[in-house]
């Protein structure tokens, strides 16, 4: 879940948008303007709008809270956070590595509720200490801020894998066992129980006359059962590359071709003739860039004759490398996190060769192949 819209940093965290974002963000300002005009008509059109959106935005950042406590904890604990991204379903915070401990886990998931929760207690005793009708526009603000926080807070304890409850189980069974692969197995399989759950909940309100908000909640369980079952997954795919180096996937002949080549002949002769994706730049001897067909998709057709491989390519220094001692976990982490389809192997600035998805998923294949 990436950020397509970017707003900037906090704490040093990348804070942005996917696009699933305007959807919900839409249909809560409309469900907040129906629900005002039907308790408070007498506001008038205007105002409603109004208090709508800015309850909608108050929204949106107690959320981006919820999960900047999730990171500031993380990155206390030197595990890195790439971004925060606010979608359809919430927040995610994408931290880069995963916890240490038992201890770790269960302090990192159970903050983001917790937060919720004082946010909620802090709207709500605002409320009750200032008074008035809840007529008034910032009463009513602040009501339902404070009680939608404090329901997101017990949402999201709900012990099923990967909320922030389910992150608490595996944290507890984690503590117990002393197993992290166990207790993530444990967790998934009680998200996708709770998922299940919601999904047959969802179906049930929808022919029971709920309509969208039957739907609603049949989608979120959707989503839960999707993601507990890819974290059961890495868990079979982490012992599937335990122990598996770069080397020993790798291509160990890495094509290598001339940074004076223009595109037409490149194409012609080596991209659509050998069928491989990634080339080495060779100039004068030395390696000294990358370029894959993404680079030269960028470039209009009728420009491939006058442009060289030198134009396009990803300089060596802006390109990750890797060690054919690294191991294939690593390598594959590099490359989801950086979103890159293949890696220059090298060692002691010599070009050993290439590694791409497309060699670690014909080796999982093969391995799930030989281990049914």
């Amino acid at each position: 879940m990436r950020s397509q819209i970017k707003l900037g940093k906090l704490f040093g965290i990348e804070i942005g948008l996917h696009y699933s974002w305007f959807l919900i963000a839409l249909l809560i300002v409309l469900s907040l303007s129906s629900q005002f005009h039907g308790s408070n008509p007498e506001w008038g059109d205007g105002v409603i709008l109004v208090v709508a959106v800015a309850t909608g935005m108050l929204f949106f950042v107690s959320l981006l809270l919820h999960e900047l406590a999730h990171s500031l904890v993380a990155t206390s604990n030197n595990l890195p956070v790439k971004e925060i991204t606010l979608f359809a379903l919430g927040g995610v915070s994408q931290i880069e590595k995963n916890p240490t401990s038992a201890k770790l886990e269960f302090w990192m998931a159970f903050v983001g509720p917790l937060t919720s929760a004082v946010i909620g207690g802090i709207c709500l005793l605002t409320a009750h200490a200032v008074g008035g009708a809840s007529s008034n526009p910032g009463m009513a603000m602040l009501l339902w801020l404070g009680y939608i926080n404090l329901s997101l807070a017990a949402f999201n304890l709900i012990p099923g894998y990967p909320l922030d409850g389910g992150r608490v189980l595996r944290a507890i069974i984690w503590w117990k066992t002393g197993d992290p692969d166990r207790s993530t197995q444990a967790a998934a399989r009680a998200g996708q129980v709770v998922a299940f759950c919601f999904i047959a909940l969802g179906i049930f309100r929808f022919f029971g006359g709920a309509g969208i908000g039957g739907l609603w909640i049949a989608f979120i369980g959707w989503f839960l059962l999707q993601a507990s079952r890819e974290s059961y997954a890495q868990v079979g795919l982490a012992h599937a590359l335990k122990g598996v180096r770069v080397a020993d996937v790798m291509t160990r002949d890495g094509p290598a071709v001339e940074g004076w080549l223009n595109l037409q002949n490149f194409v012609e002769q080596e991209l659509l003739r050998t069928g491989r994706r990634c080339f080495i730049v060779v100039e004068k001897g030395e390696m000294t860039g990358l370029v894959t067909p993404h680079e030269i998709k960028q470039i209009d057709r009728a420009k491939w004759p006058f442009t060289t491989l030198h134009d396009v390519m990803r300089p060596i220094g802006d390109v990750r490398a890797v060690a054919p001692d690294a191991s294939l976990k690593s390598a594959l982490e590099s490359m989801s996190r950086d979103d890159l389809n293949q890696l220059p192997v090298v060692s002691n600035g010599h070009l050993e060769g290439v590694l791409s998805r497309a060699q670690i998923i014909s080796y999982l294949q093969t391995h799930a192949e030989l281990h049914r």
